[in-house]
């Protein structure tokens, strides 16, 4: 049996008819546009720009895609660079134009920040003088506290009731 689909696209552009209705079976899309939809998302085109070069819907193209498993960002997925998880080193795609990734999952970004202390940045260290004892102490994140520990807090309160 002959190929007769592309004879068909030219008399029907010639004649001034919309693609999509001449196209469209009750099964479904013809293997022409099947093949031009491939064709294109492995060249890196997106679904909209897809629809309007074929006049399809977008969310034909798109269910299309998906259905047959070429969805997602073509373009980015063809560049993507792997790395490894600084937990577990299983790989990890990057994509290019994206926060690069350091780690797999949350689980394992607290598996490793939990056993690696040392690593982190504490910028927010101040340097205090106990209100009560009079002991030099060091606060990480809160520069209005007074009292270096709750003991000295609580001693500190009750005194001043006292008076």
């Amino acid at each position: 049996m002959k190929d007769y689909s592309s004879k068909i696209l030219k008399f029907v552009i010639s004649r001034g008819y919309r693609v999509r209705t001449i196209f469209w079976r009750s099964r479904g899309m013809y293997e022409i546009q099947q093949q031009q939809i491939r064709k294109l998302r492995h060249e890196g085109y997106g679904y909209t720009r897809i629809a309007k070069s074929l006049n399809l819907s977008v969310n034909t193209v798109k269910s299309y895609c998906r259905r047959h498993k070429l969805g997602g960002n073509k373009v980015l997925l063809s560049h993507s660079v792997e790395v490894d998880c600084r937990n577990c080193q299983k790989s990890i795609s990057q994509l290019p134009g994206r926060k690069k990734r350091v780690f797999c999952s949350d689980t394992c970004r607290i598996n490793w920040w939990n056993s690696h202390p040392e690593m982190v940045k504490r910028k927010a260290l101040y340097s205090y003088t106990c209100a009560c004892c009079g002991k030099s102490f060091v606060s990480y994140g809160n520069r209005n506290r007074k009292y270096c520990s709750h003991t000295c807090y609580v001693s500190a309160r009750f005194r001043r009731q006292q008076l």
